[in-house]
């Protein structure tokens, strides 16, 4: 009995949590691990907890770019990421984008230094009652591609920092996957407020270390830096 039960909270456990499996563009879901970087928990679904850990960039199964390839998209629209089976837990969506050094592809590159900049941020609804998160739930999740940037190659990034069990440093759950882009298009805009992963964020990041339920927060820092506008 033990032994099943031990079984039972495993897949519990497994159900509960997530990938980002697959791309999407152009209003439609590509196949999963087609543009996107296979991640460490793509058959377990577990979270990636230490900040400071390589992994917290790409979460990457192996170095290289595991057979994914590269998605052409234009400037100014849709991407995004399917999540599977669905985000199931209260918690920050953000978006992160990176320039693929001249001289390298996006199908190369390993991300690596501060060249990440984020474009999208998005955190709880606030009232007295409690907070809500818009992005729970969710089976996919979309931003734009800023249009202003310069054409060529860059990584693509979803996370998704799951908060709750945020009480205690350590305790955050960050979802994260990597997808290849060439951006067409575009313009000459170059992107501010460029972080590396992992350094970006600290353990103790109030927007990671934070009781979400009790006393319900008034206020709500994502982590990293703003989000780079046009």
């Amino acid at each position: 009995m033990k032994a099943v039960a031990a079984l039972l909270a495993l897949v519990s456990a497994v159900q509960a949590h997530y990938t980002f499996p697959a791309l999407v563009a152009e209003g439609a879901s590509t196949s999963k691990w087609e543009y996107v970087r296979k991640t460490t928990n793509f058959q377990s679904n577990g979270p990636v907890t230490d900040v400071t850990s390589e992994q917290f960039r790409c979460y990457q199964l192996a170095a290289g770019n595991e057979g994914a390839k590269t998605m052409t998209v234009a400037a100014g629209s849709t991407v995004g990421f399917t999540a599977d089976a669905s985000i199931s837990h209260p918690g920050t969506l953000q978006f992160y984008m990176a320039k693929v050094p001249a001289g390298q592809t996006a199908d190369s590159w390993d991300g690596a230094g501060a060249v990440w900049f984020k474009i999208f941020s998005q955190g709880p609804n606030i009232a007295p009652s409690g907070l809500t998160w818009p992005s729970q739930g969710a089976k996919q999740v979309t931003t734009k591609i800023p249009a202003c940037i310069p054409a060529g190659d860059y990584l693509f990034r979803v996370e998704h920092i799951a908060l709750h069990s945020a009480g205690s440093a350590g305790g955050a759950q960050t979802y994260i996957s990597c997808a290849q882009l060439t951006v067409t298009g575009g313009g000459s805009k170059t992107p501010t407020g460029l972080v590396a992963f992992p350094g970006a964020y600290k353990a103790t990041d109030p927007g990671i270390l934070i009781n979400i339920y009790y006393p319900v927060p008034t206020e709500y820092t994502a982590p990293g830096p703003a989000v780079f506008t046009c």
